[in-house]
């Protein structure tokens, strides 16, 4: 294992606290020097773990005010007595009661979550938990449990990892709320959604996950944060939180690092 990936920094910094405060500063000092930490998108030195400044300024974070079901931005704020709900939302609700993203699916972020998701660039997680942490808050608050969107196991065998369930870690532990990574199961090895149109999608999922019988211990009577990396029409969330409600959860909401713009526009 190489030190470019982080591990042996790591090690020396989580022993620091064993040895005196004065010595500390020292060792860290030298630890910076020795072992920088690195850009995720740059071999370039940074002052902590996370992007470039340029690639931070390229992606277009979601603020409020957002639609409290899907997490889209409003253009304007309506105000203290503007509609909470896009349109779209209040005419046909998601089976999740509330979403939240923490930015745009566009050019910037694209290259970052793929290089995530099938790049296997594992420092991405913790950093895209921080991000979910920022805007999907008031939803951590609430929330009883996370639970990952699950990959079905063959496709977990080919990517060796299930990249909802690397950024739901880290934002469960950091948030002290349980988390759930085998209470809901991908039963159906169904074809990539890319492609698809959003009739599509719902119809290539409908029937794809179901709550484990140790799920539904757990789940049961509980708000759940559902927790995945891009939100496009919402097929695959609808259809693990209409699973989740069906084994007894009291209500599902979603976080996810991005979500495309035009989530519910798409042609059917």
């Amino acid at each position: 294992m190489g030190l470019q990936d982080g591990v042996w920094r790591d090690r020396l910094k989580a022993a620091l606290p064993r040895i005196g405060f004065g010595a500390r500063v020292v060792a860290r000092g030298v630890t910076d020097l020795l072992l920088p930490s690195l850009a995720h998108d740059s071999p370039e030195a940074a002052g902590s773990p996370g992007l470039t400044a340029g690639a931070w300024s390229r992606v277009t974070f979601l603020e409020d005010p957002v639609c409290d079901g899907c997490g889209a931005g409003f253009e304007m704020d309506g105000g203290p007595f503007a509609a909470p709900r896009c349109a779209a939302c209040l005419a046909q609700p998601y089976a999740f009661a509330r979403a939240r993203a923490a930015c745009v699916y566009d050019e910037a972020s694209r290259g970052l979550i793929l290089k995530f998701k099938h790049g296997d660039h594992q420092p991405y997680a913790p950093l895209f938990a921080r991000w979910i942490a920022r805007s999907s808050s008031p939803l951590l608050d609430e929330a009883d449990a996370l639970v990952p969107v699950p990959l079905h196991r063959f496709r977990l065998l080919s990517r060796r990892f299930n990249q909802a369930a690397e950024i739901a870690r880290p934002l469960a532990r950091d948030a002290g709320l349980d988390y759930l990574p085998d209470a809901l199961i991908r039963t159906t090895h169904t074809t990539t959604q890319g492609g698809k149109s959003a009739r599509g999608r719902r119809l290539n999922v409908r029937k794809a996950f179901a709550v484990s019988e140790a799920g539904r211990r757990r789940i049961r009577g509980r708000r759940i944060l559902l927790v995945d990396d891009v939100l496009t029409t919402g097929a695959t969330a609808e259809a693990c939180a209409r699973a989740l409600i069906e084994a007894g959860a009291r209500a599902v909401d979603l976080a996810v690092v991005a979500r495309v713009r035009t989530a519910r526009e798409l042609p059917t």
